[in-house]
């Protein structure tokens, strides 16, 4: 991502989001970081329909509709699959993706595994990533 990319990005973020602390606002920049590389390391044509308002990020692939949540196991949030599920069907999503995050030269993918299963990630996302940011290799895990 372009430096002057990022700066409008922020100050987007920042004017949008002025009800958010500033740690949200944080937040959800590393999000965002997070939704450009990605995509970036992908190699598909996606289209950024929407970040802003939830922490599932919209993006389009082909016309068709897709909900991508970042996550980083280092920093667990609550995880309210009820929510995504709404959140899914409000937006007429077809597919969700769940994307670990990770930041690590060393990836221990059965930590990974491990939290799919105790979570039942895989009943609810269609898709399950290991993203290692630094590395910029995203390998899918389902």
């Amino acid at each position: 991502m372009e430096l002057t990319t990022f700066q409008e990005l922020t100050e987007e973020i920042a004017t949008k989001c002025f009800y958010m602390t500033d740690c949200e606002q944080e937040e959800k920049v590393i999000q965002l970081i997070d939704l450009h590389h990605f995509i970036e390391c992908y190699h598909s044509n996606f289209k950024i329909l929407e970040y802003i308002n939830h922490p599932v990020n919209i993006i389009e692939e082909h016309g068709i509709k897709k909900g991508i949540l970042f996550y980083d196991i280092k920093h667990p949030t609550p995880l309210d699959f009820n929510l995504f599920e709404a959140f899914k069907r409000q937006n007429h999503l077809k597919e969700m993706w769940f994307v670990f995050v990770e930041e690590d030269a060393i990836v221990h993918s059965e930590k990974y595994f491990r939290f799919i299963i105790e979570n039942c990630i895989e009943i609810f996302y269609d898709k399950i990533f290991l993203f290692n940011f630094f590395q910029s290799t995203i390998k899918e895990l389902k």
